[in-house]
């Protein structure tokens, strides 16, 4: 791996790995470093100076080692920890992901959407504020989906326990909303199992959003790759062992 001048990637384990795809598919060139946490997954039944200690813990780390830009690849994350993080180390771009509240609020018939979130992005300010902003004039059904994250760690997502969990959470909704915001990274990687519990409805997630604010921030620092060949992905967990390291591959190359 180059250790210079890549893109450090992180979130509690292999959620971010959905927003990882969106970035090496808007930016191919780029070298990029994925850090799954997956020790203390999932970040979104922690408290958020756990998550910030965490996060601010991973910084450290990726900075150590030569990175260029940062991209915070978990909503929890990024509602607890961004803010502090962008205040104490200004010298690097630090981009976020969040509930892809605006996209949907901004769709053609979308006026009752339902937010599928972690509790604690749920609670936290940023979730709050943007509800507030872009939820006038649409009805925004907030539904906290403890354990979610957690299951879909375990991979085997096609199993009937995955849609059973997402059914105990969203299933009163059904046929019921006009679209569902993918509030947690973890989640995209359910879409299917979503989609039949809750109806065939849109569903908005924040990749796209965070991979064009990474391309902008890097064209802004004059920080992007001059090299014309394709850029490397490299994995990196906090979980020893190369199983878990060929968990996440499974989950970048997943169709």
């Amino acid at each position: 791996m180059r250790y210079s001048g890549y893109i450090g990637v992180f979130d509690s384990g292999v959620g971010g790995i959905s927003v990882l795809r969106e970035l090496v598919a808007t930016l191919p060139n780029e070298d990029f470093v994925y850090f799954g946490d997956s020790v203390n997954a999932p970040y979104g039944e922690k408290s958020r100076e756990q998550v910030v200690r965490l996060s601010r813990s991973i910084v450290d780390r990726l900075l150590d080692e030569g990175v260029k830009a940062i991209v915070i690849a978990c909503n929890t994350a990024t509602s607890a920890a961004a803010t502090e993080l962008r205040a104490d180390y200004a010298h690097v771009p630090i981009i976020g992901v969040e509930p892809a509240l605006k996209p949907a609020t901004l769709a053609s018939g979308i006026k009752r959407i339902l937010v599928m979130a972690t509790p604690i992005t749920l609670r936290l300010d940023k979730y709050q504020q943007l509800a507030e902003k872009w939820g006038s004039g649409h009805e925004v059904i907030s539904a906290p989906c403890p354990g979610l994250a957690a299951r879909i760690e375990q991979g085997n997502l096609d199993s009937p326990d995955v849609s059973e969990l997402i059914a105990q959470f969203i299933g009163d909704y059904a046929g019921n909303v006009d679209g569902v915001v993918l509030g947690c990274t973890h989640y995209a990687f359910v879409a299917p199992q979503i989609r039949a519990v809750i109806g065939d409805v849109p569903l908005f997630d924040g990749a796209h959003g965070t991979a064009l604010q990474l391309q902008r921030k890097l064209a802004e620092r004059g920080l992007m790759t001059k090299s014309g060949d394709p850029g490397i992905v490299e994995f990196v967990s906090s979980k020893p062992g190369e199983a878990e390291i060929q968990l996440y591959r499974q989950f970048f190359e997943m169709a």
